[in-house]
C-alpha cells in the first residue's frame, strides 16, 4: 500500500516522505528561521569585515593614535575610533596582536615608517593562557603556559625599549580580568603579569591605562560568563576609558 501511495504522489510531482525528511513545519514554511537559513546568516556574517580592522585614512593635521593588544583592543577599537573622530586618526593593526612572541616577530612592521604621537598597547592575555603542543589553547592541566612569566617581563622589557624609539607618547594598557571558569586561564594570573608589567612600566616611565581596574568590580555587568571577553556595552564602556587616556596625553 505504501508503495502504491509512493508511486502516486510521485506521478503528482509530490515528493514522497521520508523517515529521515519529515515534513516541514508550518513555522518553517511561515519564514522561521531554518538550520540552512541560520547557517547562510552566520557565513554571511563570518565574511563581512570587521570594522575595527578597516584601514585609516587619515585627516590632515590630526596627531596619529596607534592602538596594539588583542581580541579585547579589538573589541573596543571601532568605538574609540568614533569617540576621538576629530580629535586624532586611531589606528591599529589588521590582526589580533597576541602575545609578546609575536610582538618581538611583528612590532617593526605594525609601527611602519610614520610617527606615531601616541601608542596604547597590551600584550597578556596570550601570553598567560595554556597552550597544547600544536599552540591551541586547551586545558589548563594539559597543556603549558604560552609565555612563563619570567619569559613575558623579558619580552615585555624589549618591546617597551623598541616603542621608545619612536618617540610617541606610551600608554600601558593593563590586562583585563581572567574570570573563573574561563578556558585555558587560570584566574589571578593576570594580576602577576599586570604586576610585572608594571615593573618594567615604572622602569621605563610609562604611563599606565588600568583597565584591570576599571573591569574587575563590574565584571558580571560588562564580561561575558567563564569568558575573557567582554559584551558589546563592556566593550564600549572599555573604549570610555581608552579614549579619555588618549585624549589626556595628546593634550599634554
Amino acid at each position: 500500500m505504501v508503495a502504491v501511495l509512493a508511486l502516486c504522489a510521485a506521478a503528482l510531482g509530490a515528493p514522497a516522505a521520508t523517515k529521515e525528511e519529515p515534513p516541514a513545519k508550518a513555522s518553517a514554511a511561515a519564514g522561521a528561521e531554518t538550520p540552512s537559513k541560520a547557517g547562510d546568516a552566520a557565513k554571511a556574517k563570518a565574511r563581512r569585515p570587521d570594522p575595527a580592522m578597516a584601514p585609516v585614512e587619515d585627516a590632515a593635521n590630526l596627531p596619529r593614535v596607534l592602538l596594539i593588544g588583542d581580541s579585547i583592543s579589538i573589541g573596543y577599537t571601532a568605538a574609540v575610533r568614533e569617540l576621538l573622530k576629530g580629535k586624532a586618526n586611531v589606528h591599529r593593526p589588521p590582526t589580533n596582536c597576541a602575545s609578546t612572541l609575536v610582538g618581538l616577530k611583528s612590532l617593526e612592521a605594525w609601527l611602519g615608517d610614520k610617527k606615531w604621537d601616541v601608542i596604547h598597547f597590551n600584550w597578556g592575555l596570550h601570553d598567560l593562557k595554556y597552550i597544547d603542543e600544536k599552540g591551541a589553547l586547551i586545558a589548563v592541566d594539559k597543556g603549558k603556559q604560552q609565555v612563563p612569566l619570567d619569559e613575558y617581563e623579558k619580552n615585555l622589557r624589549q618591546l617597551v625599549q623598541h616603542l621608545k624609539k619612536t618617540g610617541a607618547k606610551l600608554i600601558w594598557c593593563a590586562t583585563t580580568p581572567v574570570p573563573e571558569g574561563a578556558a585555558g586561564r587560570v584566574p589571578g594570573d593576570e594580576v602577576k603579569y599586570n604586576e610585572a608589567a608594571a615593573r618594567v612600566m615604572k622602569e621605563h616611565g610609562v604611563e599606565t591605562d588600568d583597565l584591570y581596574a576599571f573591569a574587575k568590580p563590574k565584571l558580571k555587568d560588562i564580561q561575558q560568563p567563564r569568558n575573557v571577553h567582554f559584551t558589546a556595552e563592556g566593550s564600549r564602556q572599555l573604549a570610555q576609558v581608552v579614549a579619555d587616556t588618549i585624549q589626556k596625553a595628546l593634550s599634554r
